[in-house]
């Protein structure tokens, strides 16, 4: 059904130029016992009847719903205390990988000025993802303020995609019978336009709390808000990943005993133990981990720097490694028999 308002608008205008994008990514563990296969997941994804869901199975499986459009009309968050007005539309979307991670993110993208006054709906429906100000937009203030996040009232990009995951956490096809346990995470960011004519680069990554993470970006001209969208969601994921394996480590008594352990011994008691609670990890996460799968390739040497330091896939295979090497060592029998007593 065509809204009345798109009626008479004509073909989209040219995107203004973009002077902020932001958005943040809920990511989490699909809750069901089973990952579930291609089809399932496109029945999960289908947010909307008129457009389908992407599919994809190499590298990986992944699927990817279409968008869906927020309208907003509120004050933008800032750090300097600025009140700018801003109204138009925020995309949403939510994609499975292999089955069993499910993310959800909204973003949106603001030009440097915006009219003075308000257009009809119309004008702002042709313009998927973009949101105008009233008047000249502050960018750096907001986009200190978006990470910071608003106060009540502003505008919150992830109250939208919280909002499409609980949708989803909901659908009749998960059984919540999650296979380990693990927290969702937040990933808030912002990217800024690129300094002359320098190239992509990540400004501050940071790790706050209640499983909040906030990433600051600079990009050149001509991406974009899907783009840099795809960047966030792939480095939400691994750090999900990450964050993830290394909980389930830390909540695991590996004994101090070393193996062979003796019979009757706590080691030999936490085996099963321990060997249960690893498991999962290699069934379901382990394979996940492929950055840059479905990154702009323009937009992929971002990773570079996050291989530097803080060293994410350094980390990951130490990792994996330590699970390894603890189901290994918790395979091998021990060479203590029971010797009963002499009477």
């Amino acid at each position: 059904m065509r809204d009345p308002d798109l009626a008479d608008t004509g073909p989209a205008p040219a995107a203004p130029r973009t002077v902020l994008a932001c958005g943040e990514v809920r990511t989490c563990l699909l809750p069901t016992w089973q990952a579930l296969d291609i089809r399932a997941a496109a029945q999960l994804l289908g947010v909307r009847a008129d457009e389908r869901v992407l599919l994809s199975e190499r590298p990986n499986l992944y699927a990817r719903s279409p968008d869906t459009l927020t309208g907003v009309d509120c004050p933008l968050p800032s750090a300097n205390g600025a009140r700018v007005r801003a109204i138009g539309t925020v995309a949403a979307r939510a994609a499975l990988t292999e089955g069993r991670v499910l993310q959800t993110s909204a973003h949106l993208r603001l030009p440097a000025a915006g009219p003075d006054r308000r257009r009809p709906w119309g004008h702002y429906l042709v313009r998927p993802g973009v949101v105008e100000p009233f008047g000249k937009l502050p960018h750096q203030a907001v986009a200190e303020g978006v990470l910071a996040g608003g106060r009540p009232g502003e505008l919150d990009v992830g109250l939208i995609a919280d909002g499409l995951l609980t949708r989803l956490l909901r659908h009749p096809l998960l059984d919540q019978r999650p296979p380990l346990r693990s927290r969702p995470t937040r990933l808030r960011w912002a990217a800024l336009p690129a300094e002359g004519d320098g190239g992509p680069s990540i400004e501050r990554f940071t790790l706050a709390e209640d499983e909040l993470r906030t990433v600051l970006l600079r990009v050149p001209e001509g991406f974009s808000g899907t783009e840099i969208a795809g960047l966030c969601d792939d480095l939400a994921l691994h750090d999900w990943l990450l964050t993830t394996v290394v909980r389930l480590l830390d909540g695991i008594s590996l004994g101090a005993e070393p193996l062979p352990a003796r019979p009757g011994s706590a080691a030999a008691r936490d085996r099963p133990t321990v060997v249960a609670a690893l498991r999962p990890a290699v069934d379901h996460l382990l394979h996940l981990w492929m950055p840059r799968a479905r990154v702009a390739r323009e937009l992929a040497p971002l990773w570079e720097a996050l291989e530097e330091r803080p060293g994410f896939t350094r980390q990951w295979q130490a990792l994996v490694q330590r699970i390894r090497d603890q189901l290994t060592l918790h395979a091998i029998p021990s060479p203590y028999r029971e010797v009963q007593p002499v009477r």
